[in-house]
Formats: structure tokens, sequence, C-alpha cells
């Protein structure tokens, strides 16, 4: 490895998770989840091989945009709980929201805690004006996570030959909902 190479992560804390880069050692969990088809219901599906290139490019997204994705880990065990991404895609200019949870750790709050700590990244941090995600109307359980977190519907779409709703939220908000109320450092001008 060149040791002139760099790129940096930021580690992101709550209360219960540390979000932060992604290691070889991650990959195994990763590619049990995208090859479940329970768990990757909404997601385009993956074998292993096809796992481990969305894996390497979503951990590459740092290098490009410095924006992408972080593991998500529990700070009490060590646990890998899920992914989340706050990323752009090819030709966007609007930051992009994903989140997955591992289906071991499902209904215990962890992809609202790890999104909201991604949305205040993108809003206190990076500043960004707006960020979105993309939703499959049958995803429940991640609509639950864009309403909680202030994103509203704004338009339907098709992504990998599928349908999805557009949810956004305009960093117009002082406060992220879904993290302890938490106020943003640096509110938008006229705030």
């Amino acid at each position: 490895m060149n040791s002139e190479f760099t790129t940096s992560v930021p580690r992101l804390h709550t209360e219960r998770l540390l979000l932060r880069e992604y290691r070889r050692e991650d990959f195994d969990d990763f590619a049990a989840h995208c090859a479940d088809p329970v768990s990757a219901a909404h997601l385009v599906p993956a074998d292993r091989s096809a796992a481990w290139r969305i894996f390497c490019s979503q951990a590459g997204l740092w290098l490009l945009h410095g924006a992408g994705w972080w593991a998500v880990e529990e700070k009490e065990t060590g646990r890998l709980v899920g992914s989340v991404g706050a990323f752009f895609r090819e030709g966007s200019t609007v930051m992009e929201l994903g989140w997955n949870t591992y289906r071991a750790f499902w209904g215990q709050g962890f992809a609202n805690e790890a999104v909201a700590a991604a949305v205040q990244h993108a809003f206190e941090t990076r500043a960004e004006p707006t960020v979105r995600a993309l939703i499959a109307p049958a995803n429940e359980s991640s609509l639950r996570v864009a309403r909680r977190l202030g994103l509203s519907h704004e338009a339907d779409t098709e992504i990998y030959g599928k349908a999805v709703g557009i949810y956004s939220r305009a960093r117009e908000s002082l406060a992220v909902p879904g993290a302890g109320g938490q106020k943003l450092a640096h509110p938008p001008a006229g705030a």
C-alpha cells in the first residue's frame, strides 16, 4: 500500500452506536445481508461477488466526494448492526441517505439513530441544503424512519427497474428529529 495514500472517514457517535469506516472484516456480514432474500427484499439482489463490488464502491465514495457509507457498530458489544450512507449518486448534487439494518437487529431503533446522525452530519458539518432518500413503496420500515426524520414525499421515480418514492428534507430546521432534539451548530441563513 502506498504510504502517501490516505482518506478520512468521519466517525459519528450516538448514544448506542459508532458510525465508522468499512473494514475488510465487515464484509461477511454485509454479504450475508445482501444474499438474504428477506433482508434484501428492497435492494438489488446480490450474490457474494456482487456484494463485494457494492461494498468496495460504497467505501470508495469517500474518495470521490468526501461522503459515503459508514459501518454501524453497536458500542456496547462491538457487533456490526448494519450500514448507513450519506452520499452522492453519479451526476447528482443532492446528498442521498441510505440505510440497512441487518435482520438480527431489526426493531431496535438502530436505523433511526444511525440515520439521524447521518442527517445531522449532512446539515451541520457539510452544510448540505437538502437530503433525500429513495424508498420502495412497500418498504414500510424505511418509510417510518424517513417520516420520523422529517423527510417528505416529493415525487416518484424508478431505479434499477423498481418504482421508488423520493423523500426529501431541506436544511431549514434547527433541530434534527430523532437526534434527541440536538441543535445544529450552524443554522441556515435566515433561521
